[in-house]
């Protein structure tokens, strides 16, 4: 470790040694009028150059330092009982870490004959405001969203759990980037086992930079080669909130609005905010539905596929002959057509995902139009397969978190092939080899597809349907106690 000099052009050189070629970082020495040599060292674009020129330049350059007791000591108390507006200042005597406080946009005062460097937190920086996450709106609801700075996103939570059990346990990852990530519980919900897990894999991370939560999911996650993910990120913070109250943990990374939730199970990504954000007599119907439209989403083309190739006489009489008729001038197996289809279906979409807000959706639309009717008339593509592609991709919408429908894509092709070359027995091979994978999925010890296996009588009553929150918190039971 190398220590503060109480040479001031020797720390000067150090710091100009370690800054070479930054062009951001701000020297400003100055003389006192007692011939007193002071230097500010930070980061412009950093910092609040206003606060330093008026609570620090003017008053030392105009007043100087009080006189009578010790030079640094003297600084320091008169920052923190005269300079109200720099509340957090404090004293370091090591080199590395005055390199790392300027990195992170303190202000340096270096005073010279004296071994120790005095800190002010000024930082400021430009942020973008809290606002309506667009990937997970609301019919009702917060409408707040997380942000790229941390100390906002865990006051987003501090405001919602008033309560001293709320824990925030900080951790620095990354070996350029020194990225805050900060692991946010709530002491008696949070399993133990699960925390001391994060813990261990957190400080297990060795990575040079982290740039969003994706990089930390993908070192904490369980299985890894997985294509269902085991860790539910939103920038919601109400959900982050009845997540902890469920006994979850969440981890918040700076720079990213992005929190991650754990454990998660499957249910979690079929799951909407609005669920518990209408009455629930209407949520049965809604998950219902969602449920139905999952397994839709990536079983209706190998359905189709096996109906009408391996097991025609499953279909009724004049349905098979529209279907027959239809197909009469495609020059392609039924799997193939299925397959070009699908794989149009996915383009389209990537199309629509990464053109600009008002274009994408034009694109994707007007695509999916003009290629499907085009691909008809041509008689490329016979038209039944159009309508089954198109209920398959309105399935996948129906999904309410993103990252929930991307395993799905990848299955409905592994359904399509192994139902092209087996038929129902090779969608009922798959079915059960894709139920055995999530049975044997684990999320930080909890069970991938719990509470239904294993089965938890309590749990999987919020599950296809939404009870409620009077009979989850035991009010029915104070009812009938006080009826008798």
């Amino acid at each position: 470790m190398v220590t503060i000099s109480s040479s001031i052009e020797v720390n000067e050189a150090y710091l100009r040694e370690q800054f070479d070629l930054c062009s951001d970082i701000v020297f400003r020495p100055f003389t006192l009028k007692d011939d007193t040599l002071l230097l500010l060292a930070y980061l412009d674009g950093m910092v609040n150059v206003q606060s330093i020129e008026n609570n620090v330049l003017k008053p030392l350059i105009f007043s100087g330092l009080p006189q009578g007791i010790e030079r640094i000591q003297t600084l320091a108390d008169m920052l923190k009982r005269e300079w109200l507006p720099l509340a957090n200042v404090k004293t370091e005597e090591s080199m590395e870490c005055l390199v790392q406080q300027i990195l992170h946009g303190s202000l340096a005062i270096m005073v010279d004959g004296e071994a120790s460097v005095l800190l002010a937190q000024v930082q400021e920086f430009e942020m973008r405001g809290i606002q309506e996450p667009l990937k997970e709106s609301t019919l009702r609801g917060s409408k707040e969203g997380f942000v790229e700075n941390i100390r906002t996103n865990t006051s987003l939570i501090r405001r919602r759990i008033i309560h001293p059990q709320l824990k925030m346990e900080s951790f620095t990852i990354g070996t350029y980037t020194q990225t805050e990530v900060v692991l946010t519980y709530v002491k008696g919900l949070a399993a133990e086992h699960v925390l001391t897990e994060v813990r261990d894999k957190l400080g297990q991370i060795e990575i040079n930079g982290v740039i969003d939560s994706a990089y930390i999911e993908e070192w904490i996650e369980n299985s890894s080669f997985s294509l269902f993910p085991q860790i539910q990120n939103t920038e919601r913070p109400d959900i982050v909130t009845a997540s902890l109250l469920d006994g979850k943990v969440a981890l918040l990374t700076n720079g990213t609005p992005f929190a991650l939730i754990l454990p998660s199970t499957f249910w979690s990504g079929l799951q909407s905010a609005d669920d518990y954000f209408e009455r629930f007599v209407f949520i049965i119907l809604t998950r219902m539905v969602r449920y139905i439209m999952t397994f839709i989403s990536f079983a209706l083309p190998a359905i189709y596929v096996s109906l009408s190739t391996f097991h025609p006489e499953m279909i009724p009489s004049n349905l098979m002959i529209g279907i027959a008729t239809a197909r009469e001038s495609s020059p392609f197996p039924t799997v193939i057509e299925v397959f070009i289809m699908m794989f149009i279906f996915d383009g389209l979409q990537e199309a629509g995902v990464h053109l600009p807000n008002q274009l994408g959706p034009v694109v994707s639309i007007i695509g999916a139009l003009v290629i499907g009717q085009a691909a008809v008339e041509a008689g490329i593509i016979s038209t039944p397969i159009i309508i089954v592609i198109s209920l398959t991709g309105i399935a996948a919408y129906t999904i309410p978190r993103y990252s929930a429908t991307l395993p799905f894509r990848i299955i409905r092709y592994m359904m399509l092939f192994i139902s092209g070359a087996l038929g129902f027995v090779g969608l009922t091979f798959g079915i059960i080899f894709l139920l055995i994978h999530l049975v044997m999925l684990e999320s930080f010890g909890t069970p991938y597809l719990s509470p239904v296996a294993p089965f938890d009588g309590k749990r999987i009553r919020d599950l296809f349907i939404r009870y409620p929150f009077w009979m989850k918190n035991g009010r029915n039971k104070k009812k009938k106690r006080a009826a008798q």
